[in-house]
């Protein structure tokens, strides 16, 4: 009997120690403004992998498994994140209501980014990496993107095509450059709010990702604030208004919700002269909740976007006309017109079907765009060039003449330039109408088009196999159909174009008709088809204090093109299909954390990654011909990041060390040279390109009271060229002589000594400091002082190979192109190093159940000049030309620069109810 209650009273000490192992933390969180319960916040320990969401009534339970100091996370979709600090002694802790307030900076995060996408990135740049940081809470990222972003400032050097965006969890990366366009549903700034991301090699569960980090953007309505929010702004950056208005359903009837979103943003022109802003966006989406477990939904968006670029300028140019002169336009009939318009229209539809349960999550897929993105131009024939920036018309040609210089002529130069700085219409009219022209066009503005249909198909699974064990499944199929070419947009008062090459008299195509009038195609037209199957599989495992994960993906590439026009140049190898490009590949990434405390934890996350080029980089001159990069690789992408994680109560901050290197890289560039080994319009193809990206990174912030914030974030890396590649330039058959090109039209230059050259990736140094004051009463200000340096203007390749050293004339190595003469030439130029100060503030009201917000920005507050980021032109192909050009310390040739925007402001205006 003893021994039985003995064994009793045991068993039960047993049970209850076990239940006191396992505490639990319950409370409610609430909305502090309309004391409504917010639902889907999510809430987690600093340091823990798990987290729970609240219910309907705003409840929530998180288990914990031992005692000690932690810091409780609270974040819910436009409300300011939350962070308590708790200290578990054996005993269940009821927390009771949370308030949380609405987020008054949430203006910031959801305008400031998709201004940046728009001001600072063009065709020629292709640095929009930034825009995948809207979602993330990091201190680090959100500076990058906010203030850093004005200078081109790219997260690690990396490209966005290293970042993958979903919507709805379907991949949105363009199959030709492998990057994301956000104009596809620019304005949208409502409905984009509800994202998940994760930051560089981390591990994400609906895909293996890129190095960048990976954004997916939940879009369904159930995600999203129900009611109405109507908004206005006011800016002197890419446009001058916009206005948005949005209406979310909620969910009806626990089983139907739908939302509605509409912008509009305009400009006469922005901060550049001559940039006209015209866009639109119109979004619906309605979901159906067939159970508590089930959901589909159908997504529409419909985004058009308009607008007249800019072009990089010479020294010469800026000191001129300053850092707003754009030559791209001129006044037609008393109005601005800019002779490069880009304009995209891609609409797209989709269609989701979404399960979860307690141990599985479903989410399928599918997604269908097509549309149109055309590039305006004006082309010339037989006739001066147009552009009041030509080289024969600045005073440096005048400097620079190899008879010697001509001081009156480079005066008389320079007050041309100041008095016709513009593009003149009239006169390109009037040359299409002289009587010597007999109505053939000297002169055609026309269009660049890309027609392309998309059709994409994503299956992905998150299984938890036990408590310890999750299992992410994904499967994605895309087929893109892509038509391409040049259409006539108008004749600008002439009769005909006559469809040939000036440069060799040969046809664009021999069974056309050879004169083209308004609307017809002409130049070059061809299709472009690729296919990508994408398969990943992620095991993720947390144990005690360590939690990992293991990834792999396996891909399958292929590519071709498919010519509708026979070029004269390229008889045999122009019309009809191209030969099959296909990639197989296998990429491994994998990663740990070790958790120190609730406050302090570590991570080391790899990546092996083999990578298809994209199809910009496989055809060496898709216009005219069927002929590929020869031997092309997949690129081979190494890669490291170690970081420490601190979540004190009032300190939090994050520091990063990475190394990245990319090997087997291919580059396909388009210019003008002007050497020994000919004069033409050429492709140059870099093939064995490697780049090593190396660097640190740190973001901090302290709460020194409960209204005032500071920070501290910092990136010091290195960019820059691992290997000497390989370089083919290649010419239209008729572009250059037989004894220096093949029957292919190429010739083969050799190596490229670059290794060690800096990578033109934005500024390798930045920091910045910022305080913050948020007042009880709603209203906010915050300042950031930014420093930003290491930034290197990208280098010509070609002037670094061993034919740069040539005399065409005697075929000899030039006699003073000795090592030292040579360094001194091609020495890389680093661009100025600048500061810049930012301020940001803001008020809310609520006012009998209507929520009113207002939010201010002001960029670059100082008016500093800065150049952003700039590229040695590749015109001069040889030693005595460049030294030449250089010898009045004013070349004709000089690289050309992007200048960043002076003091610029952002207002805007909101009332939600």
């Amino acid at each position: 009997m003893i021994k039985n209650t003995l064994f009793l009273v045991l068993l039960f000490k047993m049970f209850s120690l076990h239940a006191q192992s396992t505490l639990s933390i319950t409370g409610i969180i609430k909305d502090r403004i309309k004391d409504e319960a917010i639902s889907d916040a999510e809430i987690f320990l600093e340091g823990e992998l798990s987290s729970i969401k609240t219910n309907e009534f705003g409840e929530f339970v998180l288990k914990v498994s031992k005692n000690g100091a932690y810091i409780l996370q609270i974040s819910a979709i436009d409300f300011s994140l939350k962070r308590i600090p708790l200290f578990l002694e054996g005993k269940n802790i009821n927390l009771g209501a949370i308030l949380l307030e609405p987020d008054i900076t949430v203006e910031q995060s959801i305008n400031l980014v998709t201004i940046t996408d728009d001001e600072l990135l063009d065709d020629e740049v292709n640095s929009n990496a930034l825009a995948l940081l809207q979602s993330t809470k990091d201190i680090f990222l959100n500076r990058a993107a906010f203030d850093f972003g004005q200078a081109f400032f790219r997260v690690r050097g990396y490209d966005s095509q290293y970042g993958e965006v979903h919507l709805n969890g379907i991949p949105m990366n363009k199959m030709y450059d492998g990057r994301p366009q956000w104009n596809n549903w620019g304005g949208l700034n409502d409905v984009i709010r509800n994202q998940q991301y994760s930051n560089g090699l981390t591990a994400s569960d609906f895909t293996f990702g890129g190095i960048l980090g990976n954004t997916n953007i939940d879009l369904r309505p159930s995600g999203l604030r129900p009611g109405t929010r109507l908004s206005s702004s006011v800016s002197n950056r890419t446009y001058s208004g916009r206005l948005m208005a949005t209406y979310n359903s909620g969910v009806k009837n626990e089983k139907f919700a739908y939302i509605i979103s509409a912008s509009r943003r305009w400009a006469k022109q922005g901060f550049i002269k001559g940039t006209l802003y015209d866009s639109y966006s119109v979004y619906s989406s309605m979901e159906y909740l067939l159970n508590d477990k089930n959901t589909i939904s159908a997504t529409a968006i419909i985004a058009s976007n308009r607008r007249g670029r800019s072009s990089a300028i010479t020294e010469e140019v800026f000191e001129i006309q300053g850092n707003r002169y754009n030559p791209y336009w001129g006044y037609q009939n008393g109005k601005i017109r800019n002779s490069r318009e880009r304009h995209i229209q891609e609409p797209l539809f989709l269609l989701n079907y979404h399960h979860e349960s307690k141990n599985i999550q479903i989410n399928a897929g599918l997604a269908y765009q097509t549309g149109i993105y055309k590039r305006s131009r004006l082309g010339y024939f037989n006739a001066p060039n147009p552009d009041p920036t030509y080289y024969r018309y600045l005073p440096s040609f005048y400097l620079n003449s190899p008879i010697g210089a001509n001081f009156e002529s480079a005066i008389q130069a320079e007050e041309g330039f100041i008095e016709n700085s513009q593009l003149n219409w009239a006169t390109i009219y009037k040359a299409n109408r002289s009587i010597g022209q007999n109505g053939e066009a000297a002169y055609v503005f026309y269009d660049d088009i890309v027609k392309d249909n998309q059709f994409t198909a994503r299956l992905t699974s998150n299984i938890a196999i036990d408590r310890h064990l999750r299992l992410d499944l994904g499967l994605t199929h895309r087929q893109l159909n892509s038509k391409n070419y040049a259409q006539l947009n108008d004749l600008l008062g002439a009769e005909y174009h006559r469809d040939i090459d000036v440069f060799s008299e040969t046809l664009n195509d021999i069974v056309s008709e050879v004169n083209k009038s308004n609307g017809d195609i002409f130049n070059y037209n061809y299709n472009l088809k690729g296919s990508d199957t994408d398969l990943f599989a992620q095991l993720n495992a947390e144990y005690n204090k360590v939690r990992s994960f293991i990834s792999g993906r396996y891909t399958r590439v292929g590519y071709q093109r498919n010519g509708l026009f026979e070029n004269e140049r390229f008889i045999g190898n122009s019309l009809g299909d191209s030969e099959k490009i296909n990639f197989s590949n296998w990429s491994l990434k994998t990663g740990a954390s070790y958790t120190i405390t609730g406050r302090h934890w570590v991570s080391v996350n790899s990546a092996y990654i083999n990578k298809a080029p994209t199809l910009q980089n496989i055809f060496i001159n898709p216009r005219e011909s069927n002929a590929t990069v020869p031997d092309i690789q997949s690129e081979k992408i190494t890669s490291l990041d170690v970081s420490y994680f601190l979540r004190m109560p009032k300190l939090t901050g994050r520091l990063t060390g990475f190394f990245t290197r990319f090997q087997n890289t291919t580059d396909v560039n388009f210019f003008f040279v002007d050497s020994g080994v000919g004069s033409d319009f050429v492709q140059e193809v870099l093939t064995d390109l490697d780049k090593l990206h190396l660097g640190t990174e740190l973001g901090m912030e302290y709460q020194l009271s409960s209204a005032v914030k500071l920070s501290l974030v910092a990136s010091v890396a290195k960019h820059v060229y691992a290997s000497n590649p390989f370089v083919t330039i290649n010419f239209d058959t008729a572009g250059a002589s037989e004894d220096v090109i093949d029957v292919s039209g190429s010739k083969f230059l050799g190596q490229s000594a670059i290794k060690e050259y800096k990578l033109a990736q934005g500024p390798q140094k930045a920091i910045a400091t910022g305080i913050e004051y948020r007042d009880p009463k709603y209203w906010w200000v915050s300042m950031t002082a930014n420093y930003l340096g290491n930034n290197y203007a990208n280098i010509s390749t070609i002037t670094k190979t061993q034919s740069f050293l040539i005399d065409p004339e005697t075929q000899l190595r030039f006699p003073d192109a000795t090592t030292e003469n040579v360094e001194k030439l091609l020495k890389q130029e680093r661009l100025d190093n600048f500061y810049l100060l930012n301020m940001v503030g803001g008020k809310s009201w609520l006012k009998k159940g209507k929520y009113i917000s207002v939010f201010a920005s002001i960029n670059n507050v100082f008016d500093t000049t800065f150049r952003t980021g700039g590229y040695e032109q590749s015109r001069n192909g040889n030693y005595g030309q460049l030294k030449q050009d250089n010898l009045s310390g004013n070349p004709s040739f000089a690289p050309k620069y992007w200048y960043g925007f002076g003091r610029t402001y952002f207002l805007n205006f909101a009332f939600s109810f």
